[in-house]
């Protein structure tokens, strides 16, 4: 073997050195293959977990979106069901199954006058004051089935108050015990309406009946009296003078009589304008009152629509009777009359009070109805006249015993609308 040159020295060096170099590359090439590949693995799984963030995220932000649509639509229907029950115009009143009351809408609060009753409170005791009402309630939770319509009377002769009255019995499940959603409105104006009517009737019947009878009487009776003027008492002896001026007395009282029920009986044709209601009561105190009796007239009485000349006559006929009422009694009469007339009332009440006896019990419901009359000399017609003039101007009237002793008459006319 030839001893090696050295050129081929150089040449072996040269050929390690790259092969070095080819493997060094070689290494890095690997190195670098094994490097991208574990980058593509952890960025494919970085990738993954973004994209499941991002979708959970977004369910939640669509839970939390329902949510807050739904929490909205709640409370638009509990808005929605507030403003029903405030806007109803009849009373609602709803008794839980625990016996209390748990609503009591503006309308009911405003009938029954409990604007300031504290809810929740027991329907027996936040309807004590109106027995026949909390009576339908009770009712209708003892047994179960529903009220419907009932006309029930609440209020008193000064503030009548007339209910229609429905009760729907409720249960809760799985508690036990009855509720009730309870229901009314305010017939008032229209049982005073049906009640005016029945009294015009009525009164128009009996008027047509009183003119019959006393047109009847009224004509036998001139011809009494005629025939009693033509004898002269002068020149009669006694006793004959006596029966003679006694008949003429009695034809005269009972010429009277007639005329009375006359003016009862008679059509009131009425002549409606504005009137001061003061200043007719004023002048027709002054009508009734006399030197040795004093009428005292104060309050506010405000403006009504009416005919002057017949509510001057019905306040004097009341004022008059409240006089002799005293005086027949021994006592010297005190007459005042007040006028209310105050706050957004549609009424006008004009009350007549003395210091006289006063009614009877039993007379209290009977003093307006004709011909009847606790007086010895009476025909029963100046109260039952006052009624007559008062309905015929939609009012109403009503007596009642006075708080310190002696009598009061409430006169009650409508104030004119617009």
């Amino acid at each position: 073997m030839p001893p090696i040159t050295p050129a081929g020295y150089a040449f072996i060096g040269l050929t390690a050195i790259v092969a070095v170099l080819v493997a060094i590359l070689v290494f890095a090439v690997l190195r670098f293959a094994s490097a991208a590949r574990d980058t593509r693995r952890h960025g494919s799984g970085s990738m993954e977990t973004a994209l499941l963030s991002a979708a959970l995220q977004e369910a939640v932000s669509k839970l939390k979106a329902q949510e807050q649509a739904n929490r909205a639509r709640a409370e638009a229907s509990e808005r929605l069901s507030e403003q029903i029950v405030a806007g109803l115009t009849s009373g609602l009143l709803l008794v839980g199954v625990e016996g209390d009351v748990r609503i009591l809408n503006p309308a009911a609060r405003r009938i029954l006058g409990l604007q300031d009753a504290a809810l929740p409170a027991p329907w027996a005791s936040l309807l004590g004051p109106w027995p026949a009402l909390a009576g339908v309630v009770g009712e209708g939770l003892r047994s179960g089935t529903p009220i419907i319509r009932r006309a029930v009377s609440v209020g008193t002769p000064a503030r009548p108050l007339h209910l229609g009255v429905t009760v729907s019995p409720l249960a809760e499940a799985g508690v036990t015990g009855q509720g009730a959603i309870c229901l009314f409105s305010d017939l008032t104006s229209v049982v005073a309406l049906e009640e005016q009517l029945r009294m015009k009737e009525a009164l128009a019947r009996l008027g047509e009946l009183t003119a019959g009878l006393a047109h009847e009487f009224r004509n036998g009776l001139a011809t009494i009296h005629g025939y009693a003027r033509l004898l002269d008492p002068a020149t009669l002896e006694e006793p004959e003078r006596t029966y003679v001026q006694g008949l003429r007395d009695e034809t005269t009282a009972l010429g009277e009589v007639v005329h009375n029920f006359l003016n009862f009986a008679k059509p009131q044709p009425l002549t409606l304008v504005p009137l001061d209601l003061q200043a007719v009561v004023a002048r027709a105190a002054e009508d009734a009152g006399s030197d040795a009796v004093r009428i005292a007239v104060a309050g506010p009485f405000g403006e009504v629509e009416g005919d002057e000349v017949l509510l001057r006559q019905a306040f004097s006929n009341l004022i008059r009777n409240a006089v002799e009422a005293c005086q027949a009694a021994g006592v010297a009469p005190v007459v005042e009359v007040v006028g209310e007339a105050g706050g957004a009332d549609a009424w006008v009440c004009v009350t007549v009070r003395d210091n006289g006896p006063g009614f009877a019990p039993d007379a209290l419901e009977r003093a307006f109805q004709p011909f009847f009359t606790t007086k010895a000399s009476g025909t029963g017609l100046g109260l039952a006249l006052v009624q007559k003039i008062v309905v015929t101007h939609n009012g109403r009237v009503w007596a009642t015993p006075g708080a310190g002793g002696g009598a009061e008459v409430h006169v009650q006319l409508p104030r004119p609308r617009g």
